[in-house]
């Protein structure tokens, strides 16, 4: 698993940390072996960031004679370096590359953003001399900064290839790993401002259906609403219980669409980060650790993630919910947010260290998880909620990858 991006509220001190990453099973797994290993060696869907990736490492291998390959691109907060794809490493190899304590001697990664092309020696490197793999041969790297083509300076990433040949050999190539760094940044970057554009112009036509409904539907319902009245009084002069109680009953049921009407309102005018569902959270973060004394970490893993814009406004939606309770109800110091991917799942989790003992059962006035489970059935997920007394609450929403056809249905 890659490095994860942690950051804590400045505004209490740290004197709590949490065991464990938050547990995940499939629903209907066991969470076996067998099923993992089937998620994790599945190809990747076309038109994910990830499989570009690959594709751009298989060709600069075979061009440049390198022994293997790593892309990692800079995490939405822009403080981390992140794994999205490696080339030619074995199982052993890839475990390491993943901690990249012992693929690199420089102490600092972030130092390589914004710099030209380097090849380093990694033969001698201090970290690599216990290293138990017998595929341990790697004795030079060339690590190459990807950045945004329209912005030049502006990081994207590293593109690091291994050699078996000494530092003066693979120093012959850097001209070719240059040239592929910087096709492989504006890959990067045309696909991120390609998911901004279509995900902007979907919103707009959100919007547009909002302001159509109100319009029309919304008004027609006040003015229903209106006209009730007038029959109330109209049709007093027959059955005066009878006719009271239906026109009460239309007034009821005039005034549950018109409520209706504004949420849906509401939903499709809702405002997304335009950088996707990832920057999003990160707002979201902001924004809770401004408004409260809770510390509240965010541990993402992913650095890559494109959804259906339904999705995004869902999930977004949903973890809002959930910390708006932690906010108002748990009692908390610490709450974290964790957002993962595995066997074949995205999972969301939020969960605190407060009071507890909360039973998730609606009451008149407060249907929050409710409405959070009926948002997780809209994109085909589900939520799970536990809560102990003195051992807080966890709120954990998760659903299966979209199929791969939703961007083509999209555009």
């Amino acid at each position: 698993m890659g490095p994860i991006a942690v950051s804590e509220s400045d505004a209490v001190p740290s004197a709590f940390s949490w065991v464990r990453d938050p547990e995940f099973v499939p629903p209907g797994e066991d969470g076996g072996v067998e099923k993992c290993l089937s998620h994790e060696v599945s190809s990747p869907r076309a038109g994910q960031l990830k499989g570009l990736m690959i594709v751009f490492l298989d060709s600069i291998i075979g061009t440049t004679h390198a022994t293997a390959g790593v892309v990692r691109l800079l995490s939405p907060d822009g403080h981390t370096l992140q794994i999205i794809g490696s080339a030619a490493l074995s199982a052993e190899l890839k475990e390491e590359a993943e901690n990249f304590v012992e693929l690199e001697c420089e102490a600092n990664d972030m130092a390589t953003l914004g710099r030209v092309v380097h090849a380093s020696d990694i033969s001698s490197c201090a970290s690599r001399q216990h290293c138990p793999y017998a595929s341990c041969r790697f004795k030079s790297l060339v690590a190459a900064p990807l950045e945004s083509p329209n912005q030049p300076g502006v990081p994207l990433g590293i593109l690091t290839l291994f050699f078996d040949a000494p530092r003066e050999l693979a120093s012959r190539v850097m001209n070719a790993v240059a040239a592929f760094a910087e096709m492989m940044g504006a890959a990067i970057e045309y696909t991120y401002i390609n998911r901004e554009s279509h995900r902007a112009e979907r919103l707009a036509a959100r919007r547009q259906m909002a302001n159509d409904i109100h319009d029309s539907l919304a008004q027609a319902l006040t003015f229903a609403r209106m006209r009730t009245s007038l029959l109330l009084d109209a049709i007093r002069t027959g059955n005066e219980l009878m006719a009271t109680k239906y026109a009460r009953d239309v007034d009821e049921a005039l005034e549950s669409s018109q409520k209706s009407a504004r949420e849906l309102i509401a939903d499709f005018r809702f405002e997304l980060n335009p950088g996707g569902l990832l920057a999003a959270l990160n707002d979201l973060v902001s924004k809770f650790r401004e408004g409260n004394r809770i510390a509240l970490e965010f541990q993402n893993r992913l650095v890559d993630l494109a959804l259906p814009i339904e999705h995004e406004i869902q999930v977004y939606n949903i973890v809002r919910e959930a910390l708006t309770n932690i906010a108002w109800h748990s009692g908390a110091t610490h709450a974290r947010l964790f957002v993962d991917a595995t066997a074949g799942y995205y999972v969301f989790t939020v969960e605190d260290n407060g009071v507890g003992a909360h039973t998730f059962a609606p009451v008149e006035g407060h249907y929050g998880m409710l409405i959070m489970r009926e948002r997780a059935r809209r994109i085909g997920g589900e939520i799970r909620a536990e809560s102990a007394r003195g051992l807080g609450t966890r709120v954990q929403l998760f659903f299966l990858e979209p199929e791969s056809d939703w961007r083509a249905a999209s555009e």
